[in-house]
């Protein structure tokens, strides 16, 4: 409460040298934009205010540290006060409340700096359907009760997508050293208001506003992600940027696309270009399947960009290449295609090894992938190779290691790769094996913790499901939100983050997806996020229980688990 005073001094001591009523809008169109239709891609500007020197929001930063700092040696602060009725998911750091509200109205702008445009945008775009209001973006002229993002380059020891948050009566401050810290404060920041606020059509009779609160927040992991399995069931470019909003929604970071497997090859190579012609036409079931163009994946890239996404694409070898296998003779020993796959069966493929065709292909295929990928990650897969001879397997991993960082990106692979002679840095993502990540961890890797029977999103939330899988059991959205992904034996340090993947044999449109996915997707954001002491069941569920409203007001299609007292 002693930060909380001193920031609203400092503020009202700068509020005193403004008019005391609401100011006109500065009218110079050069410094006040209404982006109706823009493109929200992150700014490449100078990370300096040019509206506010450092004094001026004046909130602590001690416990907002580096992304790499073993969070367990954080300092966490210890004054923090019951989350009360703010229901936020992911659960923040620290949270202050003080009395009162803070109410916006018509002049409400959005007060920018060059490093922080794109992200006053996007939050203009949010905010007006349901409003009513222009909430203009201005660079100079700040009032109070405006909204105010700011990029401050001299809080250094800052966590990149850390922020610090306060709402007072002269305005709202959201504060970050990067433009990722900035975007997820004002993510924060929709959720303080009322869930109405996503609404795509005017609410009336609405008065929008804000409880005064003090937050201090950045994540426990630096990758957050969520897989989509494009590759049973093709999902378009739509739904695709759908569920980067949705996971950017609860915080997370990443974006993993699973693009080939055995029943379809879904991203377009221009040196192979059967792959996607032949290996892309079915699915699981039967029926037409689908693929990206490159146009199609540069859509997504950049939209993912503009929510702070990494897009993690997945080519899997050299086990689950069915598709690659019927579009290409030359990948099989007999030099014949296999025929197309529509089958849920796993570990009977397998490239034909120790060839320099397939070499060639792994090199051309990756390198077009890693061309298109701004990201700094590639995913080869590597798991549940059993129709593979296991030296070769071994051989062909240092091989694809080599491929990947030639194209400037790190490797990631599921945890079967930990067996191969690889050099850090990789990652190795731990779906069933604790042994084999720990392995992993021993030969320099980092570990993403996708354990199925907690993480996998494709298992039913119970025996009565009408769709999913039950191979790893069921998770309910409790099963969902109670693991700590440390698996047992390894430090958190060696843990990068968590992935919750969707496979989709039985999922076929949207709705399945967020059936399955949600709640407990919003439950792996907060994992993802949160420290693992704050994880409390019983205090998650009464969230969860108001956040439905929220996931009503953004169409999602989510399982109400009677777990729950949804409100």
């Amino acid at each position: 409460m002693k930060e909380f005073l001193l920031v609203l001094t400092v503020l009202i001591s700068i509020s005193c040298s403004d008019s005391s009523n609401k100011a006109e809008i500065d009218s110079d169109t050069s410094d006040t934009e209404t982006e109706n239709d823009i493109d929200y891609k992150t700014d490449s500007g100078s990370t300096d205010s040019t509206i506010y020197d450092s004094d001026t929001f004046n909130s602590s930063t001690d416990s907002i540290l580096d992304s790499e700092t073993d969070s367990s040696d954080q300092y966490i602060p210890d004054n923090t006060t019951p989350v009360g009725d703010l229901n936020l998911i992911p659960l923040p750091v620290s949270v202050t409340k003080d009395i009162g509200f803070l109410t916006l109205d018509k002049d409400t702008k959005i007060v920018v700096s060059e490093g922080s445009k794109s992200i006053g945008y996007f939050l203009a775009s949010i905010l007006r359907p349901s409003t009513g209001y222009n909430f203009y973006t201005a660079t100079t002229g700040r009032t109070r009760g405006d909204i105010n993002l700011i990029i401050d380059s001299t809080l250094t020891g800052m966590n990149p997508e850390g922020y610090l948050l306060d709402i007072t009566n002269d305005g709202v401050f959201i504060k970050a050293l990067k433009p990722e810290g900035l975007f997820y404060g004002v993510m924060t920041l929709r959720e303080l208001f009322d869930e109405k606020i996503e609404s795509k059509t005017l609410i009336t009779n609405m008065g929008w506003k804000l409880p005064k609160v003090h937050i201090e927040d950045y994540p426990r992991f630096k990758i957050r992600g969520f897989m989509l399995d494009v590759s049973r069931h093709f999902f378009d470019v739509e739904s695709v940027k759908r569920y980067i909003d949705l996971i950017a929604y609860h915080k997370m970071n990443s974006l993993h696309l699973h693009l080939s497997d055995d029943q379809g090859w879904r991203i377009v190579i221009d040196s192979w270009p059967d792959l996607t012609t032949i290996g892309g036409s079915t699915c699981v079931g039967g029926g037409n399947g689908g693929f990206y163009t490159k146009a199609d994946y540069n859509e997504i890239v950049l939209y993912a960009e503009s929510r702070y996404v990494n897009v993690i694409p997945e080519i899997d070898m050299p086990g689950h290449t069915n598709a690659a296998l019927a579009s290409y003779a030359s990948l099989n020993p007999d030099g014949k295609k296999q025929p197309l796959y529509t089958g849920i069966d796993v570990g009977f493929s397998s490239l034909w090894l120790g060839q320099t065709v397939t070499e060639n292909f792994a090199r051309d295929v990756l390198g077009e992938i890693a061309a298109m990928t701004p990201g700094p990650y590639i995913h080869i897969g590597g798991d549940e190779a059993h129709s593979t001879d296991h030296g070769d397997y071994l051989t062909f991993l240092k091989f694809l290691q080599g491929v990947v960082s030639n194209s400037g990106k790190t490797l990631i692979g599921w945890e079967e790769i930990s067996g191969a002679d690889l050099n850090a840095p990789f990652y190795a993502q731990h779906w069933h094996d604790e042994d084999l990540s720990i392995e992993a961890v021993l030969k320099g890797a980092q570990i993403i913790s996708s354990p199925a029977k907690t993480a996998y999103l494709d298992m039913k939330y119970d025996d009565s499901t009408p769709i999913g899988l039950t191979w790893a059991g069921t998770t309910d959205v409790e099963d969902a939100y109670n693991w700590n992904p440390v698996p047992a034996g390894i430090s958190e340090s060696s843990v990068a983050g968590i992935e919750a993947p969707l496979w989709t044999e039985t999922v076929v449109d949207d709705d399945d997806i967020d059936y399955l996915s949600f709640p407990r997707l919003c439950g792996h954001g907060e994992t993802g996020w949160s420290q693992q002491k704050d994880k409390i069941w019983d205090e998650y569920k009464v969230r969860l229980a108001h956040h439905g409203r929220r996931l009503d007001m953004l169409g999602v299609n989510y399982y109400k688990s009677t777990l729950v007292n949804w409100e």
